[in-house]
Order: structure tokens, then sequence, then C-alpha cells
């Protein structure tokens, strides 16, 4: 930990749908900031593989890259260890110079998955699944041996249904946490389990709204409610908005018990947090479950777009 204890120690505790690879239940989420230098993000990230995780996300569209150099420099002697998913962020576009782009910042001859990003309208994934569209291209790459699987990421259960119901995709990521529409445990889940298809899973602390007053991932509110204390006699203003710890959303994701949980880990501290709660992971129960969710919906009113979220 950075206070000078060793973070807890992960090992990999399932295979990753039909890929074969064994992960751990957590796994490392974008981990870039362009304020801070590549080799204090690498040294970051080294950390959490140091402590057993074994699959990292990223994308050419976190940072305008910077997550993919910080990622590749990470690997650099430690490749096998790790499950590499990358990202296929234009989805009108042709495929295989974005996977070359991605890989060439890397500086890796490939990764392990490619997911087309955010793929959350059905008419869009009807375009990649034609016999001619992204994901046949795709195939060519991993023919090619760019690649060894592919799949999607996606914000609505109607898209990964009918994605799954294809055969298309090795490994589908979608949002699971304590405020994530209901479809997604009940639904894409299990039916994911049924195909054979590995489930990596984010939005665990609801972009951060979670935990604290943010529209999403640090953006501060526009309006911000805020209620007067005293202390020592003397009146300050304080948040008066409703939190869930880090320990809520990590062991109701980890109950839930998607093959991976996805956890964005930046920093130290957000590491030190992060994996002391997952190692901490008790199941809750059916009761203890609902009252997260309850809790939840508090915590995240007023915080601005659900976008994970479908409409209906």
């Amino acid at each position: 930990m950075a206070d000078g204890r060793p973070l807890p120690r992960f090992q990999p505790r399932r295979e990753l749908g039909r890929t074969g690879f064994r992960v751990t239940a957590v796994g490392i989420g974008d981990l870039a900031d362009r304020t801070v230098p590549l080799d204090q993000c690498v040294a970051t990230l080294r950390r959490a593989m140091d402590s057993g995780l074994n699959l990292v996300d990223t994308a050419p569209g976190y940072e305008d890259g910077y997550s993919e150099e910080i990622v590749g420099a990470a690997l650099r002697g430690r490749r096998e260890e790790m499950f590499v998913i990358d990202k296929i962020d234009f989805l009108d576009q042709p495929v295989t110079p974005q996977v070359e782009t991605s890989l060439g910042r890397l500086k890796l001859d490939a990764v392990d998955l490619f997911v087309f990003h955010n793929v959350s309208e059905l008419a869009v994934w009807e375009r990649l699944a034609a016999p001619d569209g992204g994901m046949a291209e795709l195939g060519r790459c991993i023919q090619a041996g760019k690649a060894r699987f592919r799949g999607i990421s996606s914000h609505h259960p109607d898209v990964l249904r009918a994605a799954l119901e294809t055969g298309l995709c090795d490994v589908v990521m979608f949002p699971v946490g304590p405020f994530c529409h209901p479809r997604y445990v009940e639904e894409i889940l299990p039916l994911a389990r049924e195909k054979g298809v590995g489930t990596v899973c984010f939005k665990t602390f609801g972009a951060g709204k979670l935990l604290g007053d943010t529209e999403g991932y640090g953006r501060p509110l526009e309006a911000r409610p805020r209620g007067k204390v005293s202390s020592g006699g003397h009146e300050s203003s304080t948040p008066s908005l409703p939190h869930l710890s880090v320990e809520e959303c990590v062991h109701y994701t980890l109950t839930v018990d998607p093959d991976v949980a996805l956890l964005g880990m930046s920093f130290t501290n957000e590491q030190d947090a992060a994996l002391t709660a997952a190692a901490a992971f008790q199941r809750l129960t059916l009761e203890q479950l609902a009252d997260v969710r309850r809790r939840a919906a508090l915590a995240i009113e007023g915080k601005g777009k659900v976008w994970w979220n479908p409409s209906v």
C-alpha cells in the first residue's frame, strides 16, 4: 500500500469465457492522465500487476492514445502474464488501420482481444455483424495474428442480447454495479454464460458518482447541494449528498459475479481502496444487495445523466 504495506495478492479464478485464459476477479481499467508523467503512470499500472491482476483494458480514445502508450510500456517483459484488451473506437471506419495504429502505440504485435467500443444502438451492431461488416474485418485481423479474440462493449441490453445470439463475440463488456439496469444482471450475464462468452464489466462505482459529488469521472456538479455543520463553534459548508463506500460497490459487483470486474485505479490510493475491498470480499445476501441498490439510487440522484442505462 501507499503507507508501506503491500497490496493484497490475487490469483486467477476462472477462464474468461472460451478464451482459455484464467483471469483474476478484478481487472485493471483505463489508466491515463496526461497531467501525470508516463513513468509514474507505468509504475502505477505495474503496481497493480504486481498484486497479481492479469487483465488490463485500454482504448485509443483514452487520453488520445496515452493509455495505450502506458499499457504498452508497462507490458514490456511481462506480456505473457497479461490478458490485454484494446478497442476500436470509430465504428463506421475501416477496422484494420485502427488495429494497426493501436498496436503501434502499444508496441505489440498483437493483443488478446479487440472490442468495438460503445456499440449501443441495434442498427450499429447490425452493420458490424453484416457479412461485409466490421466483425468480419476484425476476423481477418485475427487470422493475420493481430488479435486472438473479438467482441463489443455496450451500454444497451438489446444490443448485447443480439450480439450474443449471433455467436460472433468471444467476450462482451457492459455495466454491472449498484446503479445499473437490472437487465444486465438478470438477462445478459446468464445468456453470456450459456453461450460460453466471457464477461468483463464496468461501472462498479457509477463513473465515480456513487463515491463522490461528481457528474462522472471527476467532473464537478453544476449545482452542488450543501448543508451547514458546526465544528468547534464555527459553521462551515459540507456536501450533503449521500455516497456509497468503495467496499459496498466492489462487494456488490463481485457478488453479482461477472468473470472480471474492471476497476479504474489510476492512482495508488485508488488501488489501495479498491484492492483492499476486493481482498475482503464476502458475498452479499439478497437483502444486502437490495439495500445497496436502494442507497445507490439516492447517491446518484442529481448527479447528471446515467448514460450507461437504457432509457426504457
